[in-house]
């Protein structure tokens, strides 16, 4: 993705309307590099998670565009591509797999980001009565490779409500979302052909936690 990780670079020195108009089109071509990279991420977690056939690489990529009407940077272009693979794109809740592409900070990641109330409270109740379920995850080969930890942006101080403090899977259930990250350290990495191979590998050691809270969530 050599197009794609060009451009950012000149956009991030060049965050304003005026320089992204005039080269619109090197802006066209790169998210369409991007676009395709995604339908071949979607074709290769196909393979071990059928529930993402059908969904079209368009309906997972985010807008480039920020909102800045409740923040202090009103920088018009946010200076990363990302998209977001789960059956109903971008805009569903489900469990998915996330690509990140963005000079020097590429990663993918996965799981329940930021899940509603009753869906957390669902996958809390779930790993309540089975403590060693996302533990057994962790211990996976396959997981370890390329995962440290299941964690989450934001974390309770304590246990949630109608949870015992001393509950053997505590840590897990002040979790507020169940996610895991792999960086892509290297630009080289990322425009290498075999990147969408490499990511799909990386989404496959990521699939039994997805699988666990697509079940535990009722999804």
């Amino acid at each position: 993705m050599e197009r794609s990780l060009k451009f950012l670079a000149k956009l991030k020195k060049n965050n304003d309307r005026d320089w992204f108009n005039a080269n619109k089109n090197e802006f066209l071509a790169a998210k369409d590099e991007f676009e395709s990279a995604v339908e071949k991420l979607i074709a290769g977690i196909a393979g071990f998670d059928p529930s993402v056939i059908g969904t079209a690489p368009k309906d997972c990529l985010f807008r480039i565009y920020r909102d800045v009407r409740f923040t202090a940077d009103k920088s018009p272009y946010k200076t990363a591509f990302g998209a977001y693979i789960a059956p109903g794109g971008r805009k569903s809740m489900n469990p998915g797999y996330y690509v990140h592409i963005e000079p020097k900070a590429s990663f993918v990641a996965g799981g329940m980001h930021r899940p509603d109330a009753a869906e957390l409270l669902a996958v809390r109740n779930v790993i309540a009565s089975d403590p060693k379920a996302l533990e057994k995850i962790e211990k996976q080969a396959a997981f370890r490779k390329y995962f440290d930890k299941i964690d989450s942006h934001e974390k309770l101080k304590t246990a949630p409500k109608g949870f015992e403090k001393d509950h053997p899977a505590i840590e897990y259930l002040k979790l507020k979302g169940y996610t895991v990250s792999h960086e892509f350290k290297k630009d080289s990495e990322v425009k290498d052909p075999k990147f969408p191979v490499n990511a799909v590998r990386v989404f496959k050691a990521m699939n039994p936690l997805i699988e666990f809270l697509r079940k535990a969530g009722g999804k």
